[in-house]
């Protein structure tokens, strides 16, 4: 038996039309006027059911659907629970930060996300012993699901810090980036390559640095934390190590480039222009990514980014939305997991515009910000693309759920 694929994906488009909503509002608090909903408090449903609700539920949906792929006598059942006990979770997470905040209801639904996340990671760990080991996705997905576990101690500082009331500034923000760092660029990042690489059918005796390249992400990663946290006065050694980690980064990804595009562009053809545009932006998104990582171990440029909030924002929008985002829907449709017809093409184009201009108006916003000048009605235009953003993935979950009478090859 296998899991129904299709049917947590569209759940997984509409959790992502949820997130694109609460943007929404968010948004329209900043520019206008609406006092019914404390703005904390949806900024931290947001976040965790982004989180939760629509990356770490996608990302496991796709890596069961490429475990079971892969596996003969494949047992689904326990998978399937952990699926709808995260999904269960994130609903309550949603409702109970717009409600409360950080309380009591929040704080246990998001210690319980990670506990299901353990047990997720326990199972398929174990599972992918039953698989070709030659197949390059195994060390990944590996590495996604430790990092994943990682990320977690940094929830559970902040919750000691929080409940014994002592709370020291730098700590605090340092446990936030902690968590932000392992999961973004830790579970989302190693996750999301296993698939891809799962996706081309690449094996680790194709090339040496198949295998190699995982190897320096992986340990690279750890230190690379640390670019989050250049503000602090870290000792020598530490930056040294830091920098070390970015340039190893930048490294590793432009050779995997460099070796990838001539090797699987004539089967990147197969699929539809507007699909590999929407990779094609991920793929710049995550160079642009890894290259502003480089370049903020520079310090005049490390305490620019970090001494002003558009330009933190800037960053995290084009982590989840540019490669993140936009990566798993390209993974879903060119997949065929959900049937692409020409209305779900227009929407995924309006999601994919709405996505540039939201990374180009938060950049300009960030950059004004150095010199503090107010960009005129800029978050009347946020706004709008906020409103890009949703018409496009509500467009795209609409037209996914919807039943269709034939399902044509795309």
């Amino acid at each position: 038996m296998k899991l129904n694929i299709k049917f947590w994906l569209k759940l997984s488009l509409l959790n992502l039309c949820i997130v694109a909503t609460l943007g929404v509002l968010m948004r329209y608090k900043i520019g206008f006027e609406f006092p019914y909903l404390d703005q904390k408090h949806l900024q931290h449903s947001h976040s965790h059911f982004a989180f939760s609700g629509w990356v770490s539920h996608t990302l496991m949906t796709l890596m069961v659907y490429y475990l079971q792929n892969k596996t003969v006598d494949f047992q689904v059942e326990k998978y399937r629970k952990i699926i709808i006990a995260n999904l269960i979770i994130s609903y309550v997470m949603l409702v109970s930060f717009i409600i409360e905040g950080y309380g009591l209801i929040s704080i246990i639904a998001s210690t319980a996300s990670i506990l299901i996340s353990y047990v997720f990671g326990y199972y398929y760990i174990k599972d992918l012993r039953k698989i070709d080991r030659d197949l390059l996705s195994i060390n990944w997905f590996k590495a996604a699901i430790l990092f994943n576990i990682i990320s977690s101690f940094g929830t559970f500082y902040l919750a000691y810090m929080m409940a014994t009331k002592d709370i020291v500034q730098d700590y605090y923000l340092s446990s936030i980036y902690y968590f932000l760092h392992f999961q973004y660029n830790g579970w989302f990042f190693f996750g999301c390559m296993g698939l891809i690489f799962g996706f081309l059918n690449l094996k680790k005796s194709e090339n040496p640095f198949y295998e190699t390249s995982c190897k320096l992400f992986a340990f690279s990663c750890i230190p690379a934390y640390f670019l989050s946290t250049l503000w602090l006065n870290l000792p020598v050694w530490i930056y040294v190590l830091t920098a070390l980690a970015a340039i190893v980064q930048v490294f590793a990804w432009f050779k995997l480039l460099y070796i990838l595009i001539p090797a699987k562009k004539e089967f990147l053809k197969n699929f539809s222009p507007l699909l590999r545009y929407i990779l094609l932006i991920a793929t710049v998104a995550l160079s642009i990514k890894l290259l502003l990582q480089l370049g903020s171990t520079i310090p005049v440029i490390s305490d620019l980014a970090f001494g002003f909030r558009p330009i933190v924002i800037a960053y995290l929008h084009l982590v989840l939305l540019a490669v993140i985002s936009l990566f798993l829907l390209f993974y879903i449709y060119a997949n065929h997991l959900i049937f692409i017809s020409k209305r779900i093409k227009i929407g995924l184009l309006v999601f994919s515009i709405g996505v540039l201009l939201n990374e180009l108006l938060l950049a300009v916003q960030g950059v004004a910000s150095f010199s503090y000048t107010i960009i005129p009605y800029v978050n009347e235009l946020l706004f709008a693309v906020a409103i890009i953003l949703f018409f496009g993935i509500g467009f795209t979950a609409y037209f996914s759920i919807k039943k269709v009478k034939n399902n044509p090859p795309l």
